[in-house]
């Protein structure tokens, strides 16, 4: 086990194939300052080095919070201190999201302004029932950052994207869940379970293949998907020791025991 702690800034743990981000200063709500923001993508590069991570979860500590925040958003004192704050922010959530490996949100709590693009950055989220969503930008007189604009509009459509701008009002997880924001939502109590088994299910496909995938579904979403790229990957999973596994294991009728390679 490999365990980063940094004081009250997100810490790393990689354990087993997974790399956990947990948010840790709920005494200020989960807020997220600059020093925060480059812990995160400094984790985020030791992720991406480390081939044994296959799996992400980032989440949130929200115990003894009398009401759970998995993340308030940027801390609203960098915004006076710094006039570039919003586009440094933009770097996590644009990183997050070409990480190399299947990252979970566990949004194990309510989230607010930017933060709502980190989860949304994330491959897959798990959330936790009662909670609400905020975009207060409009009310603070913030236009925002273009790639959060297009992941809220390919994430959760135009029309979800604009009442959560434009009237500035929390939505709770059950309205956001019917538009199929999320993995799945489920209570606090069996969270954790729910966690676990999705990380499972994960940790069970095949590397490269899963990899690949996560990318090209992001290209195709946003209109980025070079043919020429996507058949290079086609032909990389055809040719992989992993798709030779997969096959004799399915004649077995066993599990398969991917190497990633």
């Amino acid at each position: 086990m490999n365990t980063t702690p940094l004081n009250d800034v997100p810490s790393l743990q990689v354990e087993a194939g997974v790399a956990t981000i947990t948010l840790q200063r709920p005494a200020l709500r989960n807020s997220l300052n600059n020093q925060d923001l480059q812990c995160l993508l400094d984790h985020f590069a030791a992720i991406n080095h480390n081939p044994e991570v296959r799996v992400v979860v980032l989440r949130a500590h929200t115990q003894d919070m009398p009401r759970p925040v998995f993340s308030a958003g940027y801390h609203v004192a960098g915004l006076d201190a710094d006039a570039s704050a919003p586009n440094f922010f933009q770097t996590v959530p644009d990183a997050l999201a070409r990480l190399r490996p299947i990252t979970i949100c566990a949004l194990n709590g309510s989230v607010y302004g930017g933060a709502t693009d980190v989860v949304l950055a994330c491959d897959l989220v798990l959330a936790q029932q009662g909670m609400e969503w905020r975009m207060p930008a409009c009310a603070i007189g913030l236009h925002y950052y273009p790639s959060g604009l297009q992941r809220y509009v390919q994430k959760m459509g135009l029309n979800l994207s604009q009442r959560a701008f434009l009237l500035g009002l929390a939505l709770p997880y059950e309205q956001l869940q019917a538009c199929g924001l999320f993995q799945a939502l489920v209570d606090e109590s069996s969270f954790d379970a729910h966690l676990h088994q999705l990380v499972q299910q994960v940790l069970g496909l095949a590397p490269l293949a899963v990899q690949a995938t996560k990318q090209s579904l992001i290209d195709v979403a946003f209109d980025a998907a070079d043919p020429a790229v996507l058949q290079a990957r086609e032909a990389m999973s055809q040719r992989s020791a992993d798709f030779a596994e997969g096959r004799l294991a399915m004649q077995e009728r066993r599990r398969p025991l991917f190497q990633g390679r």
